[in-house]
């Protein structure tokens, strides 16, 4: 019932705003009642230069968490030469990174609630510095599993915290892309990494570089605020109002916004805390749907597969590595720009199915270049069929995959419940990831072209999921999407 009240509030509160009209000179005014001929801006209007940073800052640990990703298929043979480590012990570096992301996600949706967004941006940000240098001053096996370790908490706690602390610091008209273009740099930290990589021999160099993003966040972790929502949520009334003003500008009238964050925010505290089993009530069965099985269409779909044996995909296929890191590196800048600049045009869920098309589309070109290989067919197609497989998948992964599973899932949760379900989606993201990294040889090795028929199969019925059972969420405040959603099953 109070949900319901919260709802219908919201719709009277949108239904006042839109009697704001144009006053003819670039501001706004109430059309009823313009205080005396006073202008104001409204604070949804522009990207102010702290909202910027704050971005940028969310950007630096999604890049970072990119070049985690694919640097153990890059220093691997300058490892083992240096350090004098079997396979087996260079195994264990590669894989541990999943682990460490594991447990990244299983304590950080409950940090995030407990000590703030920003404090524990200045946690990943440790662990991620704290294993960079680990791994540049390895000296055997123990310390570079250390490292690796770090970074995949680090990596692990990015991916939930990220999109959590942009989603509720800015404004509607503006959140899809800038979250977009952060979420994003995951992909491109990885592309970045591998056209370094491919130039670069020394493997602690490679490291050195990695952890420059990690130098830069931790500089700009002194500029940003916390996220006006958490604020309200701890009761902390005049920093929420503090922080939400610098994020708009000063010249922003937030009296609106901040009213109706407050009020939902309010009736959520006072019905119910954020509980793991309190995921499992009715009115939240849709939203754990769409949550959970976004993670699983992600990664599913051969991410990690592509990801982790890039250089072996590329081998195998004839191709050769450094041609084909440098020709991805390339075709992802205009693919995640593109993207991001689409996501609030046409919406989340067209951007989102024709990226979950373009992995179908990608796997089974890949797949069809190994059939043709297997049975020495067109030889001379082969090859390029692979490369344009590739190039097909990761860009269309960067179009809008590599963010919009990440946007949704921070934008459909209510506050009082976000920190349990950011947990569960994060593991269930990070377990999926796993599998997918572990099983990828033994698939490959059974058969390299039906590997990527299942891969593409799997992005096909992501496809169906997307058009059948993800919400559009465009255009509207966390509170508008949160209380529609919740409102399906009462």
């Amino acid at each position: 019932m109070e949900d319901e009240v919260v709802r219908k509030s919201l719709l009277v509160k949108q239904e006042a705003s839109s009697n704001i009209v144009d006053n003819g000179n670039g501001h706004v005014g109430d059309g009823a009642n313009n205080n005396g001929g006073a202008t104001v801006r409204p604070s949804d209007s522009s990207a102010t230069a702290i909202l910027v940073i704050s971005t940028v800052v969310a950007a630096c640990g999604a890049f970072t968490g990119g070049s985690v990703a694919v640097y153990t298929s890059l220093a691997e043979n300058g490892i083992i030469a240096d350090l004098g480590l079997t396979v087996a012990e260079y195994s264990l570096f590669g894989s541990i990174m999943t682990i460490g992301a594991i447990i990244g996600a299983l304590i950080s949706g409950k940090m995030t609630d407990v000590i703030g967004r920003r404090y524990t941006f200045w946690i990943l940000d440790i662990f991620y510095i704290m294993g960079w240098l680990s791994i540049i001053f390895a000296k055997g096996a123990w310390l570079l599993d250390f490292g690796r370790l770090l970074l995949g908490v680090g990596f692990g706690i990015t991916c939930y915290v990220g999109p959590v602390y942009l989603a509720e610091i800015t404004p509607k008209n503006l959140r899809g892309g800038f979250m977009s273009i952060t979420q994003s740099m995951t992909g491109y930290g990885s592309s970045l990494t591998y056209l370094i990589g491919s130039i670069i021999i020394s493997w602690r160099t490679l490291a050195i570089i990695g952890s420059i993003p990690c130098i830069l966040m931790f500089l700009g972790l002194f500029l940003i605020p916390e996220s006006p929502r958490w604020l309200v949520k701890i009761g902390k009334q005049r920093e929420f109002e503090a922080a939400l003003q610098r994020l708009r500008g000063v010249d922003a009238d937030t009296s609106q916004e901040a009213s109706d964050i407050k009020d939902y925010t309010d009736n959520l505290q006072q019905n119910s805390d954020d509980k793991i089993q309190n995921l499992f009530q009715r009115k939240y069965v849709h939203l754990l749907i769409v949550g959970v099985g976004l993670m699983l269409v992600q990664v599913l779909g051969g991410l990690y597969g592509f990801l982790f044996y890039m250089s072996e995909i590329f081998n195998s296929a004839g191709i050769s590595s450094t041609v084909g890191y440098i020709v991805l590196a390339v075709t992802l800048i205009p693919s995640i720009f593109l993207g991001a600049s689409l996501i609030d045009k046409l919406g989340r869920r067209t951007v989102l199915m024709v990226s979950a098309m373009g992995n179908c589309l990608g796997c089974l070109l890949t797949g069809l270049s190994y059939l043709l290989q297997d049975y020495n067919w067109w030889k001379g197609v082969s090859p390029i069929l692979a490369l344009v497989g590739v190039l097909v998948y990761m860009g269309s992964y960067s179009f809008g995959m590599v963010s919009i599973p990440w946007i949704i899932v921070s934008e459909i949760f209510p506050i009082n419940v976000k920190g349990s379900a950011g947990t569960l989606c994060n593991l269930v993201n990070w377990f999926a990831s796993f599998f997918v990294s572990y099983t990828f040889n033994f698939l490959f090795e059974w058969s390299s072209a039906g590997t990527f028929f299942i891969y593409s199969s799997i992005c096909g019925l992501g496809v169906l999921f997307i058009a059948k059972l993800v919400p559009e969420t465009k255009g509207r405040t966390l509170e508008e999407i949160q209380s529609s959603l919740t409102d399906i099953l009462q």
